[in-house]
């Protein structure tokens, strides 16, 4: 579902909406709640494509609100229900376009901060390290190449920057600096502990968290708590095990095909509006997608979308 057609369907909700991210739509629902809805929309290089790729909203809603379960002990979330019948009555008359890509979920009071975990070196984190030693002010050792392991998962946040700039790096005390030294040392344990369990996890389904992004902010009563996505391809690299190499790119599932078309095959400078999306970039796209949620979860990507 596009951005025009997410809103379009919604039209009636007008009046409630209250922000476009690159992906997802939000709804003010009440005082205290808000529904969040995942379009097929995909972004690459602080752009938006002007292709989508279908079911995409739907995979992003399935893996994060079982991955929120994977993590219920660990850090709580926003979730207040994803199924569609239980959503206000005056949710009803748009009940087919929320279903299997939407979420009702709790306000949050968002921390400035993008909190990233890494346990393998690669992408910006490679690029720094190349040209300093050191990921947000973490020291590396040396000899390391791209996709190899850490001796231990490393916390490398970055600014929260608007739609179409670039996140930032920052060291940990930046984040003192942002958000006060309590808060900054919650944020780095508890994005620690979502790695740690959510590598763990994957693992055991053959597939290496390379990195992954997550979202906090603090509810009503001051709680941190877990909010928008989790664990899906669209903030986490995700490497089948039996073909990790390091020295090299990995295979992976995640939209790094799309972005590799980008800079091999399109002919896009990256400065002017990016091209669409040929048939089977979108295809290979959709599957990979596809693959992450049936890998992870052990459950039919097909199963979910007919009892959504």
């Amino acid at each position: 579902m596009s951005r025009s057609a997410t809103v379009g369907a919604l039209a009636g909700l007008a009046d409630r909406h209250v922000h476009s991210g690159k992906v997802r739509e939000l709804f003010t629902v009440g005082d205290e709640l808000l529904l969040m809805v995942a379009s097929d929309r995909i972004s690459a290089f602080d752009f938006i494509l002007p292709t989508e790729i279908p079911d995409k909203g739907a995979v992003l809603t399935a893996l994060s609100l079982w991955w929120f379960d994977q993590l219920a002990d660990v850090v709580p979330n926003h979730v207040v229900t994803a199924d569609v019948a239980d959503y206000p009555v005056d949710l009803a008359p748009y009940a087919e376009p929320l279903r299997g890509r939407s979420v009702l979920c709790r306000r949050l009071d968002m921390v400035p901060v993008e909190c990233v975990a890494r346990g393998y070196l690669t992408g910006s984190g490679y690029k720094d390290y190349v040209a300093g030693g050191r990921v947000s002010g973490v020291a590396l050792p040396a000899g390391l190449e791209d996709g190899s392991r850490l001796s231990e998962p490393i916390f490398t946040p970055t600014t929260k920057a608007p739609v179409g700039e670039h996140d930032q790096p920052m060291d940990f005390e930046a984040v003192v600096d942002a958000v006060g030294p309590e808060l900054a040392a919650q944020l780095r344990d508890v994005t620690l502990g979502v790695y740690a369990r959510a590598q763990a996890v994957a693992e055991r389904a053959g597939i290496l968290l390379a990195d992954t992004k997550v979202e906090l902010g603090r509810d009503s009563r001051g709680t941190l708590t877990l909010g928008d996505e989790v664990l899906t391809p669209d903030s986490s690299r995700f490497w089948p095990a039996d073909t990790w190499q390091p020295g090299r790119q990995q295979p992976s599932y995640d939209k790094q095909y799309v972005r590799d078309w980008l800079l091999n095959d399109s002919g896009w400078d990256r400065v002017s509006a990016p091209p669409p999306l040929p048939e089977h970039v979108v295809a290979m796209t959709r599957q990979k997608y596809v693959d992450a949620y049936e890998r992870l979860t052990g459950r039919q990507f097909s199963a979910y979308l007919a009892s959504a």
